[in-house]
């Protein structure tokens, strides 16, 4: 990741935190002393008018000893705790030169001190409040009233800067504050100093608690983005679990219900776009039906239809005059005609059970009944055929819920099948097997096996094992393809099975009746 979010806020919030020292160190160079100035002008005028305070009324010729010293200790406490020097003098001036006649200290009495203090200095301010004598160069005015004066001073004895204030009292006494400004610059670069030491540790320490507070924020980002990535995998899966009130968590969970409302959509986007597969499938499907249909039909029909034109014809060219010559004649086109006839009626009953268009009306009735009824219908067949019919079934009534028109055809193919496939020992058998509710009808017939790579084939429509044997009997390879359709619309179970001498044939029904169990019964061999 070239430039993360945590990255980019410890570098932001470094960068602040350098500004910050940088912008206080600018300031005390730049800023501090004149906020100083102010500060200290303000803080001397303080003092001044607290100074008046304590020496009010005081008479310094008359004050005993203890008096002066508690008054001294008082003005001691004042100048010890606002770091300012106080003077306190009588100042005696010639009425009309203007020059100072007399300046007596009063306030300290330390002769050490008032050398601090040159006559000249002193004198100069008063003449200046008095007369508005001008002062010289090392002397700014910073302040004035009608009672005191406050100036910045640069001392050329000692090089260094004074904030200095002198202010009249009552009785031609006068007091003088001073203050070393020079400390300020001082004061400024060692601040600066221990600014910047302490702001390198301020930086390092902010940065591991930056990086701290950072993967409070970024690592559920990281969740988000992971979680984000598997919703564009189709992951529906993964969920955003964290459990927050901030924002992160607000997005977390909108991304869930995202997450929850994308797997709905695209569920039903596949679920339409299966139906629509489908759908094509079975439109492709049917119009692959629809072609095979009519080649098979047609196939199916062309041979009859020629030999139904070639006897017309020969009929009217009177190729032979003989009444039995026209009757053999007239009973070709018949039969041909009645083929035609059961194989189109046949082929729409098939197109209605494929489509949907058959409803099964399901009954109630004996299975028997029915039986009976094909084996009696067919009994010429087995005559011509000269095949032998056994039927092992259940002496009582077997009843089932089927559609029985349906059934019957079923059943009626199945045997149509074993008569025209019957060989070798010519023997046909129709059996009924009663187990767990459902009764199976099976028609076995000796003969040849059907190949196994045809055994899935033969309930497809005009399908022929053999073509040429299918033709002696007219078979068009429709009655299986009824018999799948009709089971498959009942949702039952159909099949084949081989055996070494022959095929059997069988269909599974619903008993809707308890029937008398009959005996399992072997398949013949």
């Amino acid at each position: 990741m070239k430039s993360s979010m945590r990255t980019r806020l410890i570098v932001i919030f470094s960068g602040m935190l350098i500004l910050t020292i940088c912008c206080m160190c600018l300031a005390n160079l730049f800023l501090l002393p004149d906020f100083y100035q102010r500060t200290k002008v303000s803080q001397m005028k303080r003092v001044y008018a607290q100074t008046v305070d304590v020496c009010d009324d005081v008479d310094w010729g008359s004050q005993t000893a203890e008096q002066l010293s508690r008054l001294y200790d008082q003005l001691d406490t004042l100048s010890s705790n606002s770091n300012v020097s106080i003077y306190i003098m009588q100042v005696g001036i010639y009425s009309g030169s203007g020059e100072i006649a007399t300046l007596d200290y009063v306030y300290p009495a330390n002769t050490d001190r008032l050398q601090r203090v040159t006559w000249e200095q002193v004198g100069k301010y008063v003449k200046s409040m008095y007369y508005g004598t001008a002062l010289d160069e090392n002397c700014e005015l910073l302040s004035h009233s009608g009672e005191y004066a406050v100036y910045k001073v640069y001392d050329q004895r000692v090089e260094s800067n004074y904030i200095e204030l002198t202010g009249q009292m009552p009785n031609n006494y006068w007091v003088y504050l001073r203050a070393n400004y020079q400390s300020i610059q001082e004061s400024a670069q060692v601040s600066n100093q221990f600014l910047t030491h302490t702001g390198i540790v301020i930086v390092i320490i902010g940065t591991f608690i930056m990086l701290f507070i950072s993967n409070q924020y970024t690592k559920p980002i990281l969740r988000l983005a992971r979680h984000a990535r598997d919703m564009k995998d189709l992951n529906f899966s993964s969920r955003y679990e964290d459990e927050r009130d901030d924002e992160i968590g607000v997005l977390g969970s909108s991304m869930n219900a995202l997450s929850d409302e994308l797997e709905r959509t695209i569920s039903e986007l596949k679920t339409a776009n299966n139906e629509l597969q489908v759908d094509l499938d079975r439109r492709s499907q049917q119009e692959e039906m629809r072609q095979e249909f009519l080649a098979n039909v047609s196939h199916e029909l062309k041979t009859p239809i020629a030999l139904i034109q070639g006897y017309a014809e020969g009929l009217q060219e009177n190729i032979h005059d003989d009444p039995e010559s026209r009757d053999f004649y007239c009973e070709v086109i018949v039969d041909e005609a009645k083929k035609m006839n059961k194989m189109v009626k046949k082929l729409l009953n098939l197109n209605q059970l494929e489509f949907g268009n058959g409803s099964v009306h399901l009954e109630h009735f004996d299975l028997n009944h029915v039986l009976d009824y094909v084996i009696h219908s067919t009994e010429i067949l087995f005559q011509q055929k000269e095949a032998v019919l056994s039927c092992r079934r259940s002496r009582e009534p077997i009843m089932v819920w089927a559609d029985e028109y349906m059934i019957e055809e079923v059943v009626m193919n199945y045997v149509s099948n074993a008569l025209n496939h019957v060989r070798y020992d010519k023997k046909i058998e129709i059996k009924t097997t009663l187990e767990d509710g459902l009764v199976r009808v099976s028609v076995f017939n000796t003969g040849d096996p059907i190949p196994e790579e045809d055994l899935g084939k033969i309930w497809t429509k005009f399908y022929k094992v053999d073509k040429a044997h299918t033709r002696e009997y007219g078979g068009n390879g429709i009655g299986l393809s009824i018999v799948k359709a009709v089971m498959e619309a009942h949702n039952q179970k159909y099949g084949v099975r081989n055996y070494d001498n022959g095929v059997e044939f069988w269909f599974e029904l619903d008993i809707a009746v308890h029937s008398a169990a009959v005996p399992a019964v072997k398949n013949p061999e």
